[in-house]
């Protein structure tokens, strides 16, 4: 079964967009990583990414990498996530990536890996330190073991590699809203650039497309849901968490501000 897959497909035939929340397990609390994936599912995430925590995190901004310091902190491995996830699967039928740094996953080992992703239930991975060009041995391991992989696109790809990377991506592809680190955001830059960039991607892709970096408010989700498939929410959640006093705290904060954010 191809859970991404399926649900682009559902969400295209209503015409509905995805809401796509980024978790970093454990946090904030150790033994939070389950309750957290399932109320995110009740409060209406469309599918979850859940962040392979590593000590150098390149594409995150400050809090992000405090999550993940958090995370390691409260024993968090790739392990650990797998048996969260497999649980998970138990009950639901959400789909879930993992968004992670090549550094683990290659100690992990490739086939390793993937064939455990595959046994837990993990739908897709994201590699944001991983060029295209050099994810051969990846991107193979990954469709013997039927895992879905997903590319970024930056707003300074050109046309010609938008289309490489809509080909390379298995079901969606990644579109970072602006250049930089991942952190919640005011604004997203202007209007202009933001429906040129996203006009172009639109322009040179077959596959659905989710834009994130950046989104942390309502307006922010409407405004990219005009072009994209999908709006990627992580460093706001992540600071909704993490001002949260309690576990059950946690829990109600996260599932109200992500209904807040399909409020137009």
């Amino acid at each position: 079964m191809n859970r991404i897959r399926e649900k682009f497909a559902q969400l295209r035939s209503t015409g509905a967009k995805a809401l796509i929340p980024y978790m970093t397990p454990e946090f904030p609390f150790k033994g939070i990583t389950g309750r957290l994936l399932h109320s995110l599912e009740t409060a209406g995430a469309d599918l979850v990414e859940v962040g392979i925590p590593f000590s150098d995190p390149l594409a995150d901004g400050e809090t992000i990498q405090h999550s993940s310091e958090v995370a390691l902190r409260n024993g968090v491995t790739i392990e650990f996530i797998l048996d969260v996830v497999q649980q998970f699967r138990r009950t639901s039928q959400l789909p879930v990536l993992l968004m992670g740094y090549i550094n683990p996953i290659v100690r992990f080992g490739f086939d390793r890996f993937f064939d455990s992703c595959r046994s837990a239930g993990v739908d897709g991975l994201i590699v944001p330190d991983l060029p295209p060009e050099e994810s051969a041995g990846l991107t193979a391991a990954s469709r013997r073991f039927g895992i879905s992989n997903v590319f970024l696109i930056a707003p300074t790809t050109a046309d010609a590699r938008i289309r490489e990377i809509d080909e390379r991506s298995t079901d969606f592809s990644y579109c970072v809203s602006i250049t930089g680190v991942t952190g919640a955001r005011t604004q997203l830059g202007s209007d202009a650039a933001l429906d040129q960039f996203l006009g172009r991607v639109r322009k040179n892709t077959k596959k659905p497309f989710v834009v994130g970096f950046g989104i942390s408010r309502a307006e922010h989700v409407q405004r990219v849901w005009k072009h994209a498939d999908g709006a990627v929410v992580g460093s706001s959640l992540i600071n909704v968490l993490g001002g949260a006093a309690s576990e059950e705290d946690a829990l109600r904060s996260a599932a109200d501000f992500l209904r807040s954010l399909r409020l137009s």
